[in-house]
């Protein structure tokens, strides 16, 4: 059975710090390519981070520097160290793959807010 659960959000002040986790199964974990994106109220989901089966990572340019992805093949969960947040960054946050993208699927997310 196919499942993405993130978790790990919450309400933070701006300047502090986060780590986003997701538990994948339901698909060959070590071989997926593996993203976190984020929605804001009223706007598009945008990719966040990207981390290849091999570890190669990707960031969009509002976050590097300041956000970390990481996977464990072991446990099948990919992390978003969020460090330096600030008010922009709040959004729910999901974790995905290209095959579960095609198909439509997708996590419930969890909620980032950054006060001010």
């Amino acid at each position: 059975q196919v499942q993405l659960v993130e978790s790990g959000g919450g309400l933070v002040q701006a300047g502090e710090s986060l780590t986003l986790s997701c538990a994948v199964s339901g698909v060959i974990f070590s071989r997926r390519t593996m993203n976190w994106y984020r929605q804001a109220p009223g706007k598009q989901r945008e990719l966040v981070a990207t981390i290849s089966s091999g570890g190669n990572t990707n960031y969009a340019d509002a976050v590097k520097g300041r956000f970390t992805i990481s996977r464990d093949n072991v446990k099948n969960t990919v992390y978003l160290r969020m460090n330096s947040l600030k008010p922009e960054d709040t959004a729910v946050y999901y974790c995905n793959t290209d095959l579960l993208i095609r198909q439509d699927y997708w996590g419930q997310g969890t909620q980032v807010t950054v006060s001010s």
